[in-house]
């Protein structure tokens, strides 16, 4: 059975909303595993994980590196979308100010998509 990547998220960290799958493939769960298939999924795919794990951006159990990962993942997929660029800006925003500058300029490249 192929897990998706929100599967083996729940795995790895944990899930705040829901309980985490039965594991059949242990090996399967490593960071390094998880990180391959992150690294390689669509849009939609990161999408689910990070909207089911984190509906409300500040909380859920993934790590802040794995969050940073996915949106930058996300954002080299779809540059254009104003919509993901302040979702990620809204991320980095909500981790400390070590990412504000990057999350001014999201916000910016967002408002200037729009314009």
């Amino acid at each position: 059975m192929r897990h998706t990547l929100t599967d083996l998220a729940r795995c790895l960290w944990g899930d705040e909303y829901g309980p985490t799958p039965a594991c059949d493939a242990p090996w399967q769960h490593e960071e390094s595993y998880f990180t391959e298939l992150l690294t390689f999924a669509g849009p939609d795919e990161i999408l689910a994980m990070l909207r089911t794990l984190c509906p409300h951006v500040v909380d859920g159990y993934l790590p802040v590196w794995v969050r940073n990962l996915a949106h930058r993942l996300l954002l080299l997929q779809c540059p254009d979308d104003p919509a993901l660029l302040r979702e990620a800006a809204n991320s980095l925003y909500s981790h400390g100010p070590d990412w504000d500058d990057i999350a001014e300029e999201l916000t910016g490249r967002a408002d200037a998509l729009e314009a």
